[in-house]
């Protein structure tokens, strides 16, 4: 499975977090959900954009084609 990519994060001035994917919004992250987000990033030894797919629910299982194209869901 490739690696998540494409996101990025902009901290605003009211303390609340944008989260985009290729330049759209995915999630708005306020209060306390904002503050863990921003201490995950900087804490993450690894890669921040798995973080922030792991946040926004943004991200590919690898298996949704197979799912597509089972018996039972075609119509």
């Amino acid at each position: 499975m490739p690696a998540p990519s494409g996101f990025a994060y902009r901290q605003r001035g009211d303390g609340s977090v944008v989260i985009t994917h290729h330049g759209r919004a995915a999630a708005t992250l306020r209060g306390t959900r904002a503050a863990r987000f921003l201490a995950e990033t900087e804490a993450e030894a690894g890669d921040p954009q798995e973080v922030m797919a792991r946040w926004t629910g943004n991200y590919r299982r690898g298996n949704e084609r197979t799912a597509r194209d089972h018996p039972r869901n075609r119509r």
